[in-house]
C-alpha cells in the first residue's frame, strides 16, 4: 500500500500565503511521486486551492462537512459542495471539532456517511486525551470511537480512511513513541479486519505531532500508512521532508 501524507492547515491561511506555500510544495515534491499527498485547508479557500493543484497529485481536502444534504444549517458545507469544488477527502471527528463543538460520536459517523454518498473520502479521526490515556483507555476510547463510524456505514467501511491522533499529542510537542503509535494502529486495524475483509488496504494515519524530524520512524512502524500533519505541513521544507519520508 502506497502511504498517504495529508496536511492539515486548520484555521491558518490567506490568498497570498497559500499560493506561496503550495506553490513551494510543489516545486519541491519527488520525481516520481509514489505516495499520496493531500491539504485539508479552511472552507473559504478551497476553490482557491483547487486551482493550484489542480493536475499536480496533490488531492484536495476539507476539514470539515455538514452531516445534512442541505437546507437551513447557516455557515455549514454539505459533501455535495465538497465535491462540487473538487474535494476528494474530508476530515471529520476531528479532536479539536470534538473538543470545541462538541461533535459525538453519532455526529462523527453521520458526517462519514454523508461524505462518502458523494463519492468524498473521509478521514476518521480517533484519540484519546491525556487523562483517558492516564487511565488506561485509550483502546476502549478509539474502538469506541472507530465502532460507532462502522456500525453507521456498514458495508462502505473498506473505503473510509482513519486517523490515530492521541490528543495529548496534538501542538503539545509531545509525540506518541512509535511503539506507542504502532500499538495503537494495530487495535485499530484488527477492528477494521473484523468488519472488512479489505483492512489490510486501508489508510492508517498517524496525527500527533508528526514533522520532519520524526516522520521516518513513525511511518516504518508496520500498521502506520501515512500522516495526519498539522504545524509542519504550513512550512514547505518540513512538509516536503515527511513526504520525502513516505515516498
Amino acid at each position: 500500500m502506497k502511504k498517504l501524507i495529508v496536511g492539515n492547515w486548520k484555521m491558518n491561511g490567506s490568498l497570498q500565503a497559500n499560493a506561496d506555500l503550495v506553490s513551494a510544495v510543489l516545486q519541491g515534491l519527488p520525481s516520481p511521486l509514489s505516495c499520496g499527498v493531500g491539504v485539508a485547508v479552511p472552507a473559504v479557500y478551497l476553490a482557491q486551492v483547487q486551482a493550484l493543484v489542480q493536475g499536480t497529485g496533490v488531492a484536495l481536502a476539507a476539514q470539515d462537512v455538514s452531516q445534512h444534504e442541505k437546507g437551513a444549517y447557516t455557515g455549514e458545507t454539505s459533501a455535495s459542495m465538497l465535491q462540487d469544488v473538487g474535494v476528494r477527502y474530508v476530515l471529520v471527528g476531528h479532536s479539536e471539532r470534538r473538543q470545541y463543538h462538541g461533535e459525538t460520536d453519532a455526529m462523527v459517523a453521520a458526517k462519514a456517511q454523508a461524505a462518502l454518498a458523494k463519492g468524498v473520502t473521509p478521514i476518521v479521526c480517533v484519540g484519546e486525551t491525556l487523562d483517558e490515556r492516564e487511565a488506561g483507555q485509550t483502546e476502549q476510547v478509539v474502538k469506541r470511537q472507530l465502532a460507532a463510524v462502522i456500525h453507521h456505514v456498514g458495508h462502505c467501511t473498506s473505503e473510509l480512511v482513519v486517523a490515530y491522533e492521541p490528543v495529548w499529542a496534538i501542538g503539545t510537542g509531545k509525540t506518541a513513541t512509535p511503539e506507542q503509535a504502532q500499538a495503537v494502529h494495530a487495535v485499530l486495524r484488527a477492528q477494521l479486519a473484523a468488519a472488512t475483509e479489505h483492512a489490510a488496504r486501508m489508510p492508517l494515519l498517524y496525527g500527533g505531532s508528526m514533522n520532519a524530524a520524526n516522520a521516518a520512524q513513525l511511518l516504518s512502524q508496520a500498521d502506520i500508512d501515512g500522516g495526519l500533519v498539522g504545524g509542519a505541513s504550513l512550512k514547505a521544507a518540513d512538509f516536503l521532508q515527511i513526504i520525502a519520508a513516505a515516498n
